[in-house]
């Protein structure tokens, strides 16, 4: 993805983070909140994904007032090395996305292609997808943002079709959920999808014509876009029992449609996983070129997805949320509250703020046992952000009287 200019509006983050939202992947999360029932489900739905943009919302004002990714914004509070070390976990979890939409849309696409045609090669669409995505890099968002705009119209087409055909029978709306999961669980599984983008948000919004455009633009497109991805997700586990969009749409005879939504969403979704793997790779060393890293990443991505059987994927969310909550938790603190704005390119690591960054992540994972109604990443992020701002406090007092 090249630079698209300083100045990119509000309208062109909105297409850009719904057209991220729409995906295969968003649409199998939903799925798994059925057991709450679709009334209960709608409302984690919404209140995880408004903790959850809002936090994302809030991490891109900050690449967009300082003009730097989201990696690299990490310097302001952990250092050089420090953001080194996370640049490295969000590879790990961008080839693990890249590997995760590959698979999953190679797996919905063989279905389509063996139900129309008896044609039955996983791997072949595994490599067909790869492709496309290293075609959608290579022609960068400058040359690709007509086609990225035509194809986020196609794909919101395409969902209403989605949509319509799952509604049509409502009955499903007022069956009592099963089970199995709580609120607050389903309330984690909303904010973690958009938690999962703080590490790549500011890639984009550092391009951003102001804050304002940034912040609404990709709030707005990733919040409506993903909702409703959930939404189709919770209602068609709920009323046929998978929530597999090409299933649905092969059994309404729209075969070649199913295929066009999920090659569509898979592209334009995981581009911008691969994308900001680069982006990752450059902040370690900038020999690294954004562009050539990302296709390399994205031939990683699509060799894993062949070779790995990847099956559920909440623990990966778990795990992403339980690494990057308190990172950015301390982030936000220290910028928003300690109105510390600027890196000291002398300062290699900051190990009392690693450290308790490790504590928050050690406080997730208790939280996710105690089951909290608001889901596990807000109250962290709080307690976190809570501790980090005490400790700053004390160590500026003892600095102070030390040096008295």
């Amino acid at each position: 993805m090249n630079n698209p200019g300083k100045g990119a509006t509000g309208f062109s983050f909105f297409v850009l983070w719904f057209g991220a939202a729409v995906s295969i992947a968003e649409i199998f999360t939903g799925g798994l909140l059925a057991p709450l029932g679709f009334v209960k489900g709608i409302e984690a739905i919404l209140l995880g994904h408004l903790i959850g943009v809002i936090i994302l919302g809030l991490t891109g004002i900050i690449g967009t007032q300082k003009n730097i990714s989201s990696i690299f914004s990490t310097r302001i509070s952990f250092g050089i090395f420090g953001s080194y070390g996370f640049s490295v976990l969000n590879i790990l979890q961008l080839l693990g996305w890249t590997a995760v939409m590959i698979i999953g849309a190679a797996r919905s696409v063989n279905e389509v292609s063996k139900m129309l045609w008896g044609f039955d090669q996983q791997n072949l669409w595994s490599v067909a997808i790869g492709l496309l995505i290293c075609i959608w890099i290579a022609g960068g968002i400058k040359k690709l943002n007509k086609i990225n705009l035509l194809a986020v119209g196609l794909l919101f087409i395409l969902t209403i079709v989605l949509s319509a055909i799952i509604f049509r029978d409502t009955t499903f709306i007022y069956r009592a959920g099963e089970g199995g999961l709580s609120f607050g669980a389903a309330v984690e599984l909303s904010v973690i999808m958009p938690l999962s983008w703080l590490p790549l948000i500011s890639d984009y919004t550092r391009y951003a014509k102001s804050s304002k455009a940034g912040f609404w633009g990709s709030v707005g497109g990733y919040f409506i876009g993903s909702s409703w991805m959930y939404i189709i997700g919770l209602a068609a586990a709920i009323y046929a029992g998978n929530p597999d969009p090409s299933t649905i749409l092969v059994a309404a005879n729209l075969g070649m449609a199913a295929l066009g939504i999920v090659i569509l969403s898979t592209v334009t979704t995981t581009f911008l996983d691969a994308y900001s793997a680069g982006v990752s790779l450059s902040n370690i060393s900038s020999g690294f070129n954004e562009k050539t890293s990302a296709m390399i990443m994205t031939v990683i991505g699509t060799v894993i997805a062949m070779v790995t059987p990847i099956e559920q994927y909440e623990n990966f969310l778990y795990a992403i949320g339980s690494v990057f909550a308190p990172l950015f938790a301390i982030l936000l603190a220290d910028y928003y509250i300690l109105k510390n704005k600027n890196i000291d390119d002398n300062k290699r690591i900051d190990w009392l703020n690693t450290m308790i960054w490790i504590l928050g992540v050690w406080i997730y994972q208790r939280f996710m046992a105690m089951d909290m109604i608001l889901g596990s990443t807000l109250p962290v992020m709080i307690i976190i952000a809570s501790i980090f701002i005490l400790t700053k406090g004390v160590f500026k007092k003892w600095t102070s009287l030390k040096n008295a």
